[in-house]
C-alpha cells in the first residue's frame, strides 16, 4: 500500500507537470517507505536506518525526489542544506565553541536539536580536511539519532575519490552504509538540458559587445571578499561582473563563493577559457562556484569567445559532468 507521505509527495510532483520514469519511481517508492517508517514512533522490535542515501548520474532527478519527500515529511523542524554551506556553517559553529571539550559533539547536538530531519544535497568531498570533518560530524549525528537524507553523484564507497586520501575516508563511508538505506538511481536520461528552466545565459560574443551589454553597470576595480581584494570589472547593488581569472585562478574558497552568491542576484563571468586548459585546482574552483551559484538561485551570465561544446570539451575534473549538465541549462544570447 502506498504510504500517505508518498501520496503527498507524488501529488506535488504531478502538480508541476512532471512524471517519474521507471528508475525514478523505484527509488522514490523505496525512500518514501523508509522515511514513513522512520517517522513512526519507535518500537523495540523495529530498527529503521537513520538515513536515506540516493546516488546516481547527473540530471536524473535525485534532488527533485528528495525535495518532494522532504517537503511532505510532517515535521515542524527540518532543514535542507548544500554541502558547501554545511561546511562553512560547521566551521563557524566550531569557532563559537573554541576552547570547549569535544566541540564537534556540541555542534552535532545543536544541529539535531534544531532539526529533526536534515537533507544534505549534492553530498561530495574532495578536500581531505573537509572529508574528515564531514565524516566526524556524520558520526556524531548518527549517534544522536538524527534523521538524514543525502543526494549524491557518488555511492558511499566512491566518496573522496582521490587515491591519496580515499583510504582515510573509508571508515566514514562504511558508517554511511551501516546507518543508511543506500539506493542507486538507475541510469537514464539527463533531464536538465531538457528543462525549460534557464538560470542564466551563455554569451558567446566579443569582449567589446559584452561591455556594451553591461554599459549601465558602474565600473569598479576591486571588491573586498574575506581578507582579500577581489579584482572585478564592476558591480551594482545586485550585479557583479568579473573575469574567470579573478574567480578561479587565485585561491578563493567555497566560503568566498557563498558570500558572493548571497550578496549578488546576478554574476557575470567573462573571458572563460577552454576548461581543459585549466589546471585541476582551477577546475575544482569552477565546479564549486557553479554548484554554489546553482543552489543559491544566482542568475549567471557566462561569457566566452568559444561555443559551448568547445568550452567544455575534455575538461578532466571528476565532477565536471554535473557542472556541464548545469551549464547546459543556460539560455543562449543576451536578450532580456
Amino acid at each position: 500500500m502506498t504510504s500517505e507521505l508518498a501520496q503527498q509527495a507524488r501529488a506535488a510532483i504531478a502538480q508541476r507537470g512532471l512524471h517519474l520514469d521507471a528508475g525514478q519511481a523505484q527509488a522514490f517508492t523505496r525512500l518514501a517507505d523508509w522515511l514513513q517508517a522512520r517517522l513512526q514512533p519507535p518500537g523495540w522490535l523495529r530498527r529503521v536506518p537513520r538515513g536515506g542515501y540516493l546516488h546516481g548520474a547527473v540530471g536524473r532527478g535525485k534532488s527533485l525526489l528528495l525535495d518532494s519527500l522532504f517537503a511532505a515529511a510532517p515535521l515542524a523542524n527540518k532543514r535542507r542544506v548544500h554541502v558547501h554551506a554545511l561546511l562553512q556553517e560547521v566551521q563557524q559553529r566550531l569557532l563559537a565553541h573554541s576552547g570547549k571539550a569535544q566541540p564537534l559533539t556540541l555542534v552535532a547536538r545543536e544541529l539535531c536539536a534544531e532539526s529533526q530531519l536534515l537533507f544534505f544535497d549534492e553530498f561530495h568531498v574532495h578536500d581531505i580536511g573537509d572529508a574528515i570533518l564531514l565524516g566526524r560530524l556524520l558520526e556524531q549525528l548518527f549517534k544522536h539519532d538524527c534523521t538524514l537524507l543525502f543526494s549524491s553523484n557518488y555511492e558511499p564507497a566512491q566518496l573522496c575519490p582521490n587515491p591519496l586520501y580515499h583510504s582515510r575516508f573509508k571508515p566514514y563511508a562504511e558508517l554511511i552504509k551501516r546507518h543508511c538505506v543506500v539506493l542507486p538511481m538507475e541510469a537514464g536520461l539527463d533531464y536538465r538540458p531538457l528543462s525549460p528552466r534557464h538560470w542564466g545565459r551563455y554569451v558567446q560574443t566579443s569582449a567589446a559587445e559584452l561591455a556594451a551589454q553591461l554599459s549601465d553597470l558602474p565600473r569598479l576595480s576591486a571588491l573586498p571578499v574575506g581578507r582579500r581584494q577581489l579584482s572585478i570589472r564592476g558591480h551594482s547593488a545586485d550585479c557583479l561582473w568579473l573575469d574567470f581569472a579573478a574567480l578561479c585562478q587565485q585561491p578563493l574558497a567555497s566560503s568566498d563563493y557563498l558570500q558572493l552568491c548571497q550578496r549578488f542576484k546576478r554574476i557575470v563571468v567573462s573571458d572563460v577559457p577552454p576548461l581543459a586548459r585549466c589546471n585541476l585546482d582551477e577546475q575544482q574552483r569552477w565546479v564549486n562556484f557553479i554548484d554554489i551559484a546553482y543552489d543559491a538561485g544566482t542568475q549567471l551570465w557566462l561569457h566566452s569567445s568559444l561555443d559551448f561544446e568547445a568550452l567544455c570539451a575534455q575538461a578532466g575534473h571528476t565532477d565536471f559532468s554535473r557542472t556541464r549538465s548545469r551549464l547546459a541549462q543556460l539560455a543562449r544570447g543576451v536578450e532580456a
